[in-house]
């Protein structure tokens, strides 16, 4: 027990330095190739912090557990849309370009969509993970369209003068430590979790999902820190992309996912983390402190419905 608390706090200063690291090569990055902050946020960014949720997700199909692999994804999914963007608000209102608004949370709240009718059978087979994987190709494309169509956001405050050699390794360093902090905050976690007879879709859903939704909470809470929130909204629409497109997608291609036992609160929980987020973002498009206190506070409700259910 006492080792697997130590794995916990070490997994957590590694994830948190790791998205002080990557943050700053991110933003260098962008700069350096004069593309908006937005389209780092939702390609670099938000694919390497959904690398723990994919090396989760596909061990577990693999091994024959789907429901922690979907259970991982779909939690994942709550964790950003709640917690990640109350905290991240909280610390800092989060501004939103009208092209995020109009375009890639309605793509978020599309996929979401997707998976909860594709989950309807308590079935991903490969045909649904080919839709799925289809649905990310789209997704790329038009975020490669957007890249080529925009400009590099930069203040004095923020510009940071790193070669593109050094913000390349910055942010590798810093994957590495979102990835390696993830993992050993899900083994300790997971195993305390297991010794206490919580099951496995109830584990996938909370103890994992948070685990390898640190990369996103850490990077997104340090981006609004730094007055970079179009890098925290990007990569937590991005995340959320990925984590359902890319993620369920070459799972279920690998090893189709039968007899799911998630239910359908928590698929409407997901799929009502991304509306919420999106009719907040709509008004003035900014996410105000309050609003971030309401979705934590409906994240943290949820949490204690799902845990006092387990019990």
């Amino acid at each position: 027990m006492i080792l697997n608390i130590l794995w916990i706090i070490i997994g957590i200063v590694l994830v948190l330095w790791g998205a002080d690291r990557m943050t700053d090569g991110a933003v260098a990055l962008a700069q350096r190739m004069n593309i908006p902050q937005i389209v780092i946020g939702l390609t670099i960014v938000a694919m390497g912090t959904s690398a723990p949720e994919l090396f989760v997700s596909l061990m577990s199909a693999i091994r024959g557990t789907a429901d922690l692999a979907v259970g991982n994804v779909v939690g994942s999914n709550i964790f950003n849309a709640f917690l990640i963007v109350g905290v991240a608000a909280l610390v800092a209102p989060m501004v939103i370009s009208r092209t995020t608004v109009k375009k890639d949370i309605p793509f978020a709240v599309f996929s979401s969509i997707l998976l909860a009718v594709l989950c309807w059978d308590a079935d991903i087979s490969r045909l649904d993970a080919i839709i799925l994987f289809a649905g990310l190709i789209v997704f790329m494309l038009y975020t490669l369209h957007v890249a080529k169509k925009g400009k590099a956001e930069v203040t004095e405050e923020q510009q940071k003068n790193y070669t593109p050699l050094k913000s390349v390794l910055l942010i590798v360093l810093g994957l590495a430590c979102l990835v390696g902090g993830s993992n050993l905050f899900v083994e300790g976690a997971t195993k305390i979790a297991a010794a206490m007879g919580v099951s496995e879709a109830v584990i996938g859903l909370t103890v994992v999902a948070g685990g390898t939704s640190l990369p996103e909470l850490a990077t997104s809470v340090v981006a609004a820190r730094k007055g970079q929130s179009a890098i925290a909204m990007g990569n937590v629409i991005g995340s959320n992309v990925f984590n359902i497109l890319m993620i369920l997608g070459i799972t279920g291609l690998i090893s189709p996912m039968k007899g799911l036992e998630i239910t359908t609160v928590d698929l409407l929980m997901m799929l009502a983390g991304v509306v919420l987020l999106w009719l907040f973002s709509f008004t003035k498009f900014k996410v105000e402190r309050w609003e971030g206190g309401v979705l934590t506070l409906i994240f943290l409700g949820y949490m204690t419905w799902l845990v006092s259910n387990a019990i």
